[in-house]
């Protein structure tokens, strides 16, 4: 096959779970890790599939504690097909001598392939390949191609495929003191001739998963049920050098599907109608290339396979599909169980690139927060403020998911976990909102569900704030910020900080959205939303003195973290490097000496310069001067050099945001973090987190780098635009977006150059401004400017 692949050669028990996650595949309605269908669990392995939104709460016994936690489920693995001589054992690359082991994930196709050479008992060799795909075009629809071929005297073969329902959520070790047996109710049978099924319920929530398995082969296939296995068997004679096929077609229906009866019936009869393996590959093929035509990013070398093998995974866990489902954003996409398939703030991260090319697919995820508004006014009102707080966690139904222990593997023990304070995820929606509504001119959305949460939240920024007379200024306290190491003060009882800049500086930006947004709603649109939400005739006032007046704490000429990071300690980072080497969890090392990172001035992640990662120089500029506090380039500069040098980048997302903050600020040092933020999933920089789930926000993240990050892209304003920075080693690259009703408008920059093609159409020309100059660009033409120095 030809195209974009990755490749993984030899068989390493300790690359397993990293394998696994990275040859993920799936559809944006479930997906499959890419586990060796003859491994079952264990220490080295974890089969797993997860379909979009579909959870399950629990209660366990933990420190001492009852605790509730909710679960992406791990349904049940559809994946088994093992093998052995016949009377010999069943054959492993971990149990028995591999002489050749190879796994190509073909990216345009979407298509996992591996080759394995096993050496048998009584001499000669088996040569398996496999060809697996979780299909596109039909999300219910996932295949499994094996072929035999055996080298030295004749083989009979015996072969169990089967679908087990004997899984449990168990791939990430330190859950593992939680219960995570989430199916009951398992039952297998028989259908039409070949095919076998399983269906199975959550314990709590009452989802219903159905899968119906067909086995193909050149011989006899007989079924049994065993315990929780739907079981598949066949013989196959196997002469030297002939190549046997066995191909393996599955189907998965969920009762949350619409437009069907009854989910096994639906399974069942998907998999008795679905074509052969070569025609099933055919028509997925061709979903994926229609999918990549409309996401085309074309950036040259290594950094241009990477950023695809990221555009793959994002499609897979968000593709058009999602239009259709009541999902999120999983911040460790649909590929493993870290964070319990938990939606947190990735949104943020992956909308932006989102807009602008399936921007169905945002709409749909800005509608999941929607419908969860009335949770997040309900979480509000428990604090005493009117408005929507939205949780740093989400699940099913939008509650507080954030879990209250969380252990430390470095000591072994169960801490408080204080992540619920972290407020600011409500401006985070916000800003997706208003996002969505720049790049795709949606004013129904905008004036709809999209008012409806912009308003909401901005009452709770202005609730939260409580005037200070000393100050003159209202602060927001009380809050954790993006870091996170800082949860509380040093020696205080009680968690939180007071007046995060972050947090503040991104309310005032709400607050003033919002005041935007109910000047230019209809009459009768904004009569009817303040009728509905019971808006106060006295709050837009207020909403406008506490836009201008919060307080932003400021030290040594730098904006603080928050209000007396000033005061805490000065870490001897090289001391600890010396002692450590890898400090990315600054915060475990810490805790295990008795001691707490709140003391420090150290940083998990950037938090003050995520400002600079949000909003352009100018519009941050304009922000702090809403503010009264002037922001020019010196305090700005500095601000950036204090944190880059108290930052331990414990997580994915922290490379990101300081390659392209560094970008602008010092260039020099920008590649350095774009590499980071690059490799961060494929070299498992977190240090074996990779395997437990990728870090969709950052693979987005990075694309987005490229796509609104070096070109300097806004859409602002109605207009197009563009003030390029591009790196020495990032100069030349091109995509395609889809903009205000424009599809596949394709922008390429090189050599000092910036094109910008409109496709032909009966809409009006684009407002491009580059810079100070302003160019209108009409369907069917094309612009070629000279990028200033």
């Amino acid at each position: 096959m030809t195209g974009p692949a990755w490749e993984y050669d030899g068989y390493r028990p300790e690359e397993e779970r990293l394998r696994e996650s990275l040859c993920t595949l799936g559809n944006g309605y479930f997906a499959t890790r890419g586990a060796l269908p003859e491994c079952t669990a264990d220490a080295v392995h974890h089969p797993g599939t997860y379909a979009a939104g579909c959870y399950d709460r629990l209660t366990s016994d933990v420190a001492g504690r009852r605790v509730e936690n909710e679960d992406m489920v791990n349904l049940p693995n559809w994946l088994p097909l093992r093998f052995r001589p016949a009377g010999a054992h069943w054959l492993t690359p971990d149990t028995d001598p591999v002489t050749d082991h190879h796994q190509v994930l073909h990216l345009d196709p979407g298509l996992l392939e591996r080759r394995t050479r096993y050496a048998l008992p009584a001499g000669g060799s088996l040569h398996v390949r496999q060809l697996r795909l979780v299909h596109l075009h039909d999300p219910h629809l996932a295949a499994l191609r094996t072929e035999f071929t055996v080298e030295g005297d004749t083989v009979e073969l015996e072969v169990e495929s089967a679908i087990d329902g004997e899984v449990t959520n168990s791939g990430v070790a330190r859950y593992r003191d939680l219960d995570g047996r989430h199916l009951t109710h398992v039952h297998t049978g028989t259908a039409a001739s070949g095919t076998v099924w399983l269906r199975c319920r959550t314990r709590t929530s009452d989802i219903s998963f159905e899968l119906a398995a067909r086995l193909t082969a050149d011989a006899p296939v007989t079924h049994a049920g065993e315990g929780r296995r739907a079981v598949q068997r066949v013989r196959l004679r196997l002469p030297p050098g002939r190549t046997v096929t066995l191909d393996k077609t599955v189907a998965l229906h969920t009762s949350r599907d619409p437009a069907i009866g009854d989910p096994l019936r639906a399974a069942v009869d998907r998999v008795r109608d679905a074509p052969g393996f070569d025609e099933l590959l055919e028509t997925h093929a061709a979903a994926w290339d229609q999918l990549w035509r409309r996401t085309a990013l074309e950036v040259p070398g290594e950094a241009g396979s990477i950023l695809r093998l990221h555009l793959f995974h994002l499609l897979q866990t968000l593709s058009p599909h999602t239009a259709d489902l009541d999902v999120g954003v999983p911040a460790r996409g649909l590929h493993g169980e870290a964070y319990r398939g938990h939606v947190f703030w990735d949104e943020l991260f992956v909308l932006p690139y989102l807009n602008l090319h399936l921007p169905e697919v945002s709409r749909a995820l800005l509608r999941y927060r929607h419908r969860r508004l009335d949770a997040a006014c309900h979480a509000a009102h428990e604090l005493g403020r009117r408005g929507a707080r939205y949780p740093w966690q989400s699940g099913s139904d939008g509650r507080e998911e954030t879990q209250q222990l969380h252990l430390n593997p470095r000591s072994g023990r169960w801490l408080p976990d204080h992540s619920r304070l972290q407020h600011h995820v409500g401006s985070a929606v916000a800003y997706n909102v208003w996002q969505y509504w720049e790049a795709t001119g949606d004013l129904d959305f905008l004036h709809g569900e999209g008012a409806e949460m912009l308003l909401q939240i901005a009452r709770f920024w202005a609730d939260s704030a409580g005037y200070d007379p000393h100050l003159g200024r209202y602060r927001i306290r009380g809050v954790v910020g993006p870091d996170e190491y800082h949860d509380a003060y040093p020696g205080a009882s009680r968690p939180g900080l007071d007046d995060n800049a972050y947090t503040n500086v991104t309310a005032a930006w709400v607050l003033d959205r919002a005041l935007e947004l109910l000047r230019a709603l209809p009459e009768p649109r904004r009569r009817e939303l303040t009728e509905a939400v019971g808006l106060a005739e006295d709050e837009p006032a207020r909403w406008e003195e506490v836009s201008r007046t919060l307080h932003v704490p400021f030290h040594d000429g730098v904006i603080s973290q928050f209000e007396g990071y000033a005061g805490l300690a000065e870490l001897d980072w090289d001391g600890y490097r010396k002692r450590y080497g890898d400090i990315r969890r600054l915060d475990r090392i810490l805790e295990a000496e008795g001691d707490t990172v709140n003391r420090y001035k150290a940083s998990k992640q950037a938090d003050v310069l995520m400002l600079g990662y949000l909003f352009a120089p100018p519009e941050l500029r304009s922000l702090f001067d809403r503010l009264g506090y002037p922001l020019d380039e010196r305090t700005w500069t500095a601000t950036v050099d204090h944190y880059l040098h108290r930052t331990s980048h414990g997580s994915t997302l922290s490379g990101l945001v300081h390659g392209w903050i560094l970008a602008r600020a010092r260039r020099t040092d920008a590649w350095a973090f774009v590499q980071e933020a690059l490799r961060g999933d494929i070299a498992d920089l977190q240090g074996g987190t990779t395997g437990e789930g990728i870090h969709l926000g950052a693979m987005a993240g990075t694309l987005d780098l490229v796509q609104r990050g070096l070109t300097g892209l806004e859409t602002r304003g109605g207009a197009l635009r563009l003030d390029p920075v591009p790196l020495p080693e990032l100069s030349s690259y091109g995509f395609a977006i889809r903009y205000h009703g424009h599809w596949g408008v394709h922008l390429r920059l090189r050599s000092g150059l910036l094109e910008i093609a409109v496709p032909a159409s009966g809409r009006g020309p684009i407002d491009l401004r580059l810079r100070d100059l302003a160019v209108g660009v009409r369907p069917g033409e094309t612009a070629r400017l000279v990028l200033p120095e």
